[in-house]
Order: structure tokens, then sequence, then C-alpha cells
């Protein structure tokens, strides 16, 4: 693993400021190599990223988490972006299937959701992140929760130890969906279905017009976050 100079990316946190994700991204592929991989949960800002990706480095390491709770819509827009992009996808699951976690928990992503997400997301993400990698690529932004709101392009990322490339930090959600457009991106259907952030589908609503864009994450469980991306 190579050694993370704190010094030197709070620098760079600063400089990247001025540089579009384009340029983020290449540096990040060309520091890193095959020890850098981008996280995709294939939400607009994943799909716009991985089509960065892939035109700018063919082939690069893309990771995605399966917890076995995922939408059929989200399954179909994860076949269409495999087809469409030369990407080196590897996908992390948790040691038990749905069956056999549900026998001995229930339904836990109603009666304790925070583990719920630790056995079905934060292990698989340990499993990811400790698979040869020194830095790992994300699509959050800023705007989409006060959580992310000090986010920067890139920063250490202290619970895993390892750099952490945020390309589009402070782009808005109209600045991802003019990308999607433009450059013809797949994406997940059900955010036309008033579903601008997709998790699981048990834990997931529809949004009303107004309301915050990850409230319909966890609704009714006071969570917003499952533990991915910590608070700040």
């Amino acid at each position: 693993m190579k050694k993370i100079d704190v010094t030197e990316i709070e620098k760079l946190g600063i400089e990247f400021e001025k540089k579009n994700p384009q340029e983020i991204i290449k540096w990040g592929l060309d520091e890193y190599g095959n020890r850098i991989s981008f996280a995709s949960s294939f939400g607009t800002e994943d799909v716009v990223l991985i089509d960065m990706i892939a035109k700018i480095k063919p082939g690069a390491r893309v990771f995605s988490l399966d917890t076995g709770y995922l939408f059929t819509e989200t399954q179909k827009v994860i076949r269409e972006i495999k087809t469409r992009y030369n990407i080196r996808l590897e996908v992390y699951s948790p040691q038990e299937g749905v069956e056999e976690f549900e026998k001995k928990y229930g339904k836990l992503y109603e009666l304790d959701p925070d583990k719920c997400c630790s056995i079905r997301k934060i292990e698989p993400l340990k499993k990811a992140l400790s698979d040869n990698l020194d830095a790992w690529i994300t699509g959050i932004r800023r705007d989409q929760a006060p959580t992310r709101a000090n986010t920067k392009k890139v920063e250490v990322d202290k619970k895993f130890n390892l750099v952490k490339v945020n390309p589009i930090a402070d782009w808005t959600s109209e600045q991802v969906w003019e990308y999607i457009r433009a450059n013809n991106v797949p994406y997940n259907i059900l955010h036309d279905q008033n579903f601008p952030s997709v998790g699981c589908a048990p834990c997931t609503k529809p949004v009303k017009p107004g309301e915050d864009p990850r409230s319909g994450r966890w609704a009714g469980k006071g969570k917003t976050e499952c533990g991915l991306h910590p608070s700040k």
C-alpha cells in the first residue's frame, strides 16, 4: 500500500477546486493506476463518472455492492452500463444470501437499518477497499446532504485509510442531468419516477417535489447515510 502524504493531499484538495472532473479523474488514474477503483451504485452521478472514466481509461476498475435488495430497475441499468462501457466491473456481496439472512434476522432493514447496512453494505465495502487499493473514486456531491457539505475533490479517507477522489463534489443535480442528456448516458428509470436517490428497494421511497433529495432513503428511520461516507 502506498503511504499517504497527508500534507500533499490537503494541498491538492485546495488546488483541485479549480479543476474539472475529467482532469481530476485522469490525475487519479495516472497516480494510482490499477490501485484505484470507482465505487458505483449506478445512480445519476455514478453513470456520469463511468462515462468519463471509460473515455479516459478503458478497462479501468469499477466496483459495486450488491446487497441482494437492489431494485430490478437498478439491475437493468447495470446490465446496460456493462454492455456499453469498457470497464472492469467487480461486484462485492455479503457472505449470506437474502433468504439465509432473513431466516437469521428477519426484516432487519425495518428493525435495525444501521445493522442491516453494516452487514450488507459496509462489510462488502471493506472487502472491496482492501482489494489492492490505495485510493477510491466516488460520486458524492456537496449539495446532496449536510453531511457531505465539506467534501473536498481529493481528501484522505481516515475511516478506510485511503485517498478519496470526489471529481464532481461541486456539481449540482442540474449539471449531472445536463451531462447525461448531452452524452446519452444510460440511467436508472426510477429517477423519472420521483426517486432522486436510489438505494435498496425496501428502504427507498419516492420523494415529493421540494423535499430533500435523500429524504426517500430510510424514510422515518432518522437515518441519512449508510456508513460508506461518514459525516465530516
